[in-house]
C-alpha cells in the first residue's frame, strides 16, 4: 500500500519538521509513504474564507485519482478508541487491497465542500484541539506506531 499525507501551508517550526522526518524514515520500513505539501495562498488575507478553501480545496482534488482512498483529518471524523483501533482499521485497509490511502490535512479553515464529497472517510485523532502543525507529527507517529503494533514489534506497549 502507498500512502500519502497532504497537507496545506509548509511545516513551521525546526522541531516538528525534525519529528516529521524521524518518524517518515521509519514509516519506509513499512510502506511507501509520501508527505505533500500544497503551498499557501499568495495574498490569502485579501481572499474570503470560502474562497480560501475553494482554492485549496481545487489543489487537494488535483493531487487525487479517482482510485485513491482519501480520509481526511477532520474534528468532525470518526475517532478510533485508540492506537490498536488505528491499527485496526488500517489492518482492514490492507485487507481490501486499498493500493493509495491519501490523508488530508486541510488549512486553517478546514475543507471545501468539494473536498468533503470526494473523501471517502473523515478520521479525527482526538476530542482534543491541535494545531494543524502538531496534527502532521502527531499523525505520522500513529501512523508508524499502528504499522508497529500489526507486526507485533514492542514500540506500542498493551
Amino acid at each position: 500500500m502507498v500512502i500519502e499525507l497532504i497537507v496545506v501551508g509548509k511545516t513551521t517550526g525546526s522541531w516538528l519538521e525534525s519529528g516529521i522526518r524521524e518518524y517518515t524514515e521509519r514509516l519506509a520500513h513499512y510502506t511507501r509513504f509520501t508527505f505533500s505539501v500544497i503551498p499557501e495562498l499568495k495574498n490569502a488575507r485579501s481572499l474570503r474564507e470560502e474562497q480560501i478553501k475553494r482554492t485549496e480545496g481545487e489543489l487537494i482534488l488535483g493531487r487525487t485519482a479517482p482510485s485513491d482512498w482519501v480520509v481526511l483529518l477532520d474534528e468532525q471524523g470518526r475517532q478510533p478508541a485508540g492506537s490498536v483501533a488505528l491499527a485496526d482499521w488500517l489492518q482492514g485497509l490492507l485487507n481490501r487491497g486499498t493500493r493509495k490511502v491519501v490523508f488530508v490535512i486541510g488549512g486553517a479553515y478546514g475543507f471545501s465542500p468539494e473536498v468533503y464529497a470526494r473523501a471517502n472517510e473523515k478520521l479525527s485523532l482526538s476530542a482534543l484541539t491541535f494545531s494543524h502543525q502538531m496534527v502532521r507529527l502527531i499523525f505520522v507517529e500513529q501512523l508508524y506506531r499502528a504499522f508497529t503494533i500489526l507486526n507485533g514489534e514492542p514500540y506500542h506497549h498493551r
